[in-house]
């Protein structure tokens, strides 16, 4: 029983004189196809940018003294169960590897408690725009100190 009579060659075969040939073409658009991936995995634009916060968010100082409380521009407040501390990058930072540091920050106050529940490490640029609740003084007047000063 034979099926087959003829020895033809297929269409497509890399043992061909031009299979060196596909082989390379193969091969180049493997590389193209494997090159391109890691590029959607790339940060989209817009993140990584200037965040928004809430208008709620005021500004200042926070140092974290324990797990479940922190100084905030001198004052000592209570951490709410469930208290997000946010790095530049808006990754959640773990209390305990920045317990006794002192961070510049935005931060949100559950009116309810009282208590400190979402706080923003600030970049230098975020830090330089001003906020309510912040450091610097505003007013909508000007006095003779004001222009020695500067």
């Amino acid at each position: 029983m034979n099926r087959c009579t003829t020895t033809s060659s297929p269409a497509f075969s890399l043992t061909s004189p031009t299979a060196p040939a596909r082989k390379l073409i193969a091969a180049v658009a493997c590389a193209l196809l494997c090159g391109a991936l890691p590029v959607s995995a790339q940060v989209q634009p817009g993140l990584g940018g200037m965040r928004t916060f809430p208008d709620a968010a005021q500004r200042g100082t926070l140092t974290l003294n324990t797990a479940s409380e922190a100084t905030l521009n001198g004052r000592t407040i209570r951490l709410a169960p469930g208290m997000r501390l946010l790095s530049p990058q808006n990754t959640l930072v773990m209390m305990h590897t920045v317990l006794g540091q002192s961070y510049k920050v935005n931060y949100v106050i559950e009116n309810s408690t009282g208590m400190l529940i979402t706080a923003w490490i600030l970049t230098q640029g975020e830090a330089e725009q001003p906020r309510k609740g912040s450091d610097t003084v505003e007013r909508n007047y000007r006095t003779e100190y004001d222009a020695i000063r500067k």
